[in-house]
């Protein structure tokens, strides 16, 4: 039988589950508590050590209960939504987060645990059985099923909907609400990977015959009180939620687009928590008493995009040379202050078991980059690039990389666009544009949504059948070697075809009040993949 991923639990660790120890935790229980529970259960104290530090119990303090929490992200629109199927942005998940659960989520080692699920198994990779929690409600009171389940998977299968994840659920062929509490999912083929795509944000369950997302009426840590897209949000704490509630009473989320503004907000005690401060902006943080820096580096990147359906990136020599136009430890040095680490074109990031670390990342060679663009026609032209403040530390990318291609005479004209708007208008549309992509955890996500001849994400229009077929090859295997092989050559594809130059994997960094407590890091990305608001704590 296969059943999730292996959870790295110590050999002994029989006194009490994993639900049972984050429960604990948020009902404020401290790691002594934690620690004497578990020594109890048998556990040696090694063995005990190991499961807290998975649970994110290396506490310096105990949970406070109360207080209102107030956070500011980087990138919102009237397009912000609270419907899980169709969050596109940071914002989105966040709020999302915040009023819903999932099936299955990661801790901090990416690892798959159950949420609303208590298990989620399989004989074969093709046909899956979920098993829901008992007593778990809606904040409208409905109690939770497995008819929620299914309407809530089903839904991306509908092209009225308009699921991000359209292309990733269409592997999800059927769904069975076996009884009350128990769902069967059945694939198109085999897919091993089906406990980690069940904890992505966009599969947050919803109620059944929900059409109206507007009161974000979930199972999550908060209740809706309020939400103005483009404005703000505030969720108040869920008195019924079946992990025992948040800590903190309330939850502000809203955007603050220019990095200075938001981190003067939190300077002024405005706000708690300055999400994904430029690089730049650290240094307005830097020595400040009573403030810090979070740092999470999960696979969060900025790419510089280049339609291949589009002049000038229908010339290959074109994209070619933009590749070794691009000095990327300069990127990291001076666009990212550092907070990064040289990426190699390519999407699954150093955090990732299937990096292909053998893969190297182009070298800056202006030369061979003059005698591309030379080749392609198009040197000395004026080539538009569009950037924006939307997507980390694009403008300063693209501040480098103009500067490196004006000393071989390559003139790229960058043109800064206004953050509102910029992902409806500019992303995967202008033919050289920035992108900026979330964490995924793991390659078959990121390949479905981005580099699949039909992926809803596809910012440069690459496509190869025999990406295709190799991406649908390695996602129901079960020799993880052979799997691995594979990935490696379509990261190499990747990177030598299509037309998303990934110069730097970005350290996410949070600008943090030092009274908000038990911020950890996530595999989902910064403010602890956007969960943070169930999690921390806001000292006195």
């Amino acid at each position: 039988m296969t059943k999730t991923p292996e959870t790295r639990t110590p050999k002994n660790w029989t006194g009490a589950d994993d639900s049972m120890v984050e429960s604990a935790i948020r009902r404020g229980a401290s790691r002594r508590d934690l620690l004497k529970m578990l020594l109890a259960g048998g556990v040696s104290l090694a063995a005990a050590d190991l499961v807290l530090g998975r649970a994110g119990m290396a506490l310096a303090a105990t949970p406070v209960k109360g207080g209102a929490l107030k956070a500011a992200g980087w990138s919102s629109s009237t397009a912000d939504t609270l419907d899980p199927a169709k969050a596109s942005l940071s914002t989105d998940y966040v709020r999302c987060c915040a009023f819903y659960n999932r099936l299955t989520t990661l801790d901090q080692n990416g690892i798959p645990q159950m949420e609303l699920a208590e298990s989620v198994e399989s004989g074969d990779a093709k046909t899956w059985t979920v098993k829901l929690r008992k007593g778990v409600t809606f904040h409208d009171g409905k109690s939770l099923t497995a008819d929620d389940v299914v309407y809530s998977l089903k839904r991306h299968l509908d092209p009225a909907v308009g699921s991000k994840v359209a292309k990733i659920a269409a592997q999800m062929t059927e769904f069975k609400a076996v009884d009350k509490n128990t769902v069967e999912i059945t694939l198109a083929s085999p897919n091993a990977d089906l406990p980690t795509i069940l904890a992505t944000h966009h599969f947050m369950i919803v109620a059944d015959g929900t059409t109206d997302f507007s009161k974000g009426n979930g199972t999550g840590a908060f209740t809706c009180k309020s939400f103005e897209p483009g404005v703000r949000s505030i969720g108040l704490r869920n008195q019924n939620y079946w992990k025992g509630g948040p800590n903190v009473d309330s939850f502000e989320f809203f955007a603050i687009s220019d990095d200075n503004a938001r981190v003067n907000a939190l300077l002024s005690g405005d706000i708690h928590l300055a999400a994904s401060i430029n690089p730049r902006s650290t240094r307005l943080v830097d020595g400040q008493k009573g403030f810090a820096l979070s740092k999470t580096t999960s696979g969060n990147y900025t790419d510089l995009n280049i339609r291949l359906d589009m002049e000038p990136g229908s010339r290959k020599d074109f994209v070619d040379g933009m590749k070794y136009i691009v000095n990327r430890e300069q990127i990291v040095k001076s666009a990212l202050r550092g907070f990064g680490e040289v990426g190699n074109d390519q999407p699954v990031s150093p955090v990732n078991p299937y990096h292909n670390a053998a893969l190297k990342p182009k070298a800056y060679d202006p030369e061979k980059a003059k005698a591309l663009f030379k080749k392609a026609g198009v040197l000395g032209q004026s080539i538009p690039v569009i950037t924006s403040d939307a997507a980390s530390s694009a403008i300063d990318m693209a501040m480098v990389i103009q500067a490196s291609a004006a000393e071989i005479g390559m003139k790229l004209d960058v043109q800064r666009v206004p953050s509102d708007g910029y992902w409806s208008n500019y992303w995967l549309k202008s033919p050289i544009h920035f992108g900026n992509i979330n964490p995924r955890p793991t390659p078959d996500i990121l390949f479905s949504l981005l580099y699949a001849s039909e992926a809803p994400w596809n910012e440069s229009k690459y496509k190869s059948e025999k990406f295709d077929r190799m991406m649908i090859e390695a996602r129901g295997m079960l020799d993880q070697a052979k799997r691995k092989e594979i990935y490696n050559d379509m990261q190499v594809m990747i990177a030598e075809e299509a037309g998303t130059i990934i110069p730097a994997y970005i350290s996410n960094v949070d600008a943090i009040n030092d009274k908000l407590k038990g911020l950890a890091p996530s595999p989902l990305g910064g403010m602890m993949g956007y969960a943070f608001a169930e999690y921390v704590w806001l000292a006195a």
